[in-house]
This record gives C-alpha cells, sequence and structure tokens, in this order.
C-alpha cells in the first residue's frame, strides 16, 4: 500500500485553533457561525475535512470538503498553467561590418524565423582590426537589419558598442 504525503498549506480538522467559525458546507451553502467543535461534526459526518479557508482574526471562515481532492486538482490546474507558459530564449546571430549581400539575406530569414517561433534576437556585429575606424559603417549594417525585421520586430535598444563588438536585441511585435 502506498502512501502519499499531502503538502499542506491549510490549517485543517484538529489544527484549527479558534472557539468559533463561520461554515460554508460542501455544496457552498453557508451554515454560519458554530462552535469549532460542532463544525468538526458536522465535516466527520459528510466523512470530509473542515479547511480553514479565511484566517479571519475575529471568526475565522471553514469549508468542510474533501482536502486531498482538493490539493490533487490545485496541483492539476499549476501544472496545466506551466505548460501553457511560453519560456522565450535569446538567440545570438554573429556578423561583420564587411557582411555581403547573400550572407545577410541568409542571417536575416534565420534571424526572422527566430523571432517567429517567439524568441529573442541578439545580433551581434564584430570589429576586428582595422574595422573599429569605421563604427558608423557597423551602425548602419545593423539598421539594415531593423529594417529588414520591422514588420514582424521591433528593437529593444538602439545599436550598443561594447569593446569591439557592437550588437542590438530584437524582439517580436505585440499583436
Amino acid at each position: 500500500m502506498e502512501v502519499f504525503d499531502i503538502k499542506q498549506e491549510l490549517p485543517i480538522n484538529e489544527q484549527i485553533r479558534a472557539n468559533k467559525v463561520q461554515v460554508i458546507d460542501d455544496n457552498g451553502e453557508k451554515k454560519g457561525a458554530m462552535s469549532l467543535q460542532d463544525a468538526l461534526d458536522l465535516a466527520y459526518e459528510k466523512k470530509l475535512d473542515l479547511v480553514m479557508v479565511a484566517p479571519n482574526p475575529e471568526m475565522p471562515v471553514c469549508k468542510i470538503m474533501n482536502y486531498g481532492k482538493y490539493k490533487f486538482e490545485q496541483s492539476k490546474r499549476e501544472k496545466e498553467a506551466r505548460k501553457k507558459q511560453k519560456t522565450f530564449e535569446l538567440k545570438e546571430i554573429r556578423i561583420t561590418p564587411n557582411i555581403e549581400q547573400h550572407d545577410f539575406e541568409f542571417k536575416s530569414k534565420n534571424a526572422r524565423k527566430f523571432l517567429e517561433d517567439g524568441n529573442k534576437v541578439r545580433i551581434t556585429l564584430k570589429f576586428r582590426g582595422r574595422e573599429m575606424n569605421y563604427i558608423k559603417l557597423g551602425e548602419q549594417v545593423l539598421n539594415k537589419f531593423i529594417e529588414e525585421l520591422s514588420d514582424i520586430s521591433v528593437p529593444e535598444k538602439k545599436p550598443l558598442l561594447e569593446g569591439k563588438n557592437m550588437f542590438i536585441i530584437l524582439a517580436k511585435k505585440a499583436n
């Protein structure tokens, strides 16, 4: 026989420390205020648990329910929410300032595919040697990428120079 350990957040049954409680039965009907012992007797009579759902200082609100089933359904909902959550990656494309037209088209096609998949794209332009004298040329290449992909993306920042690299980050446009 397997025993399942239920992670508990809400006080149930004898864990409730109050003299009087507001009671809601398993059908959602308000039973009103009653002593804790009467509420426990009512829950045990229905073979269910008494669960504190609102710990008010003057009179806590307790509900009669099957706590194990409640926790199971709650974990199912959390799992479903995690499944629907979209995570994105930051994809990187590396280029140089003197990129040829065919290479540019190929890289922009890849960037478009990454953006359509819901990822962000970082386009890194690397300057080598004397290319550092032509920073404007590199900025023009990055602006050309922005223009090429402007129908599906927006730049998060203007082209930024860090050391020998200049980069931009493109994110998919919100519909």
